[in-house]
């Protein structure tokens, strides 16, 4: 597995995104999860992405089991300020300085570790100055407990003034395909102050792989909330899907590989490193996941991947 640069930490060109595994995408099993872990490390890719809103710290107990005794093989991201708790469908943010270094030592303690290698602010919270959260994620810094620290889902101003206070080192985004906002909503800036984007979600929640039918999802799994997957829309998206497996079978790949190909391919055109974390939680799955950076897509191939995402139905959320 290649490595790249985060602003100065380096990881793996793939990473790994574990909520699947506790929330959001229907049933898991710890052991195979435990498994699937172990086997990316295996096969080199270290950068693992988890987060306390996870399953309420599940996942975070469970990334931290299944890195015991490899710990200095992993970049170990985590997230912090997003509550779920309160109500189905309701987060809270929370990101003021008290907050902030309780939420430091609660991860720690469920992932069995004394330092965090990228501690991401999960969401911006409005009703706190972005200088006194990043303030407070500096003296994290200042104190080991954090080595690096990161964005989710910012704009490039919010990016430009939290670079000033303290260096980010990545700004994690959804980013696939299909969901194409951070090009123009922070990849600039990003691009002015050496910072990397990690793109969740790659995969377009698995509409890409052309494996999901929407109508089938269990009555737990969140994505039947998203517009994207709704009936009709999902029925329009569909040739979204085909053209992703056209190329893929040109290929003698599978669709899933292409779409995390042309996500990593970006970096040469936005001028920032990126690496996408395609989420599963199945060892077959990180197994192919893991050779999609060898799919060599041709300009073609790109031109015609770009134009997808113009035929997108529904919003993101």
């Amino acid at each position: 597995m290649q490595r790249v640069s985060l602003g100065g930490l380096t990881v793996s060109a793939e990473g790994l995104g574990c909520m699947g595994m506790s929330s959001v995408y229907g049933a898991a099993d710890w052991d195979e999860s435990i498994a699937t872990i172990r086997r990316a490390l295996d096969l080199g890719v270290t950068l693992i992405d988890t987060a306390a809103a996870y399953g309420t710290g599940h996942n975070e107990v469970l990334v931290g089991r299944a890195i015991a005794g490899r710990r200095e093989e992993v970049q170990l991201a985590t997230k912090f300020g997003m509550d779920f708790t309160t109500a189905r469908g309701k987060v809270v943010i929370r990101n003021d300085p008290d907050a902030i270094k309780a939420s430091a030592d609660a991860s720690l303690l469920r992932l069995g570790t004394d330092y965090i290698d990228l501690f991401y602010l999960h969401r911006v919270d409005p009703e706190v100055p972005l200088e006194d959260s990043i303030g407070a994620l500096a003296e994290l810094v200042q104190e080991g407990k954090v080595r690096h620290l990161g964005l989710s889902e910012v704009t490039g101003d919010q990016l430009r003034a939290a670079h000033r206070i303290h260096p980010i080192a990545a700004v994690q985004s959804e980013y696939s395909l299909w969901t194409r906002d951070p090009e123009t909503v922070v990849a600039e800036a990003a691009r002015e102050l050496g910072v990397g984007l990690v793109a969740y979600s790659p995969l377009g929640r698995g509409f890409l792989t052309g494996t999901v039918d929407p109508a089938q999802l269990a009555p737990s799994d969140g994505r039947r909330r998203l517009a994207r997957f709704a009936q009709e829309a999902a029925a329009a998206n569909q040739a979204i899907a085909d053209e992703v497996r056209r190329i893929a079978e040109s290929k003698g790949v599978t669709a899933g590989q292409v779409a995390i190909a042309w996500v990593a391919a970006r970096s040469e055109k936005l001028g920032i490193p990126v690496v996408p974390i395609p989420g599963t939680k199945r060892v077959s799955w990180i197994e192919q996941n893991a050779a999609a950076l060898q799919v060599q897509l041709t300009a073609e191939d790109i031109g015609d991947l770009d134009d997808l995402a113009d035929q997108v139905v529904g919003a993101r959320y």
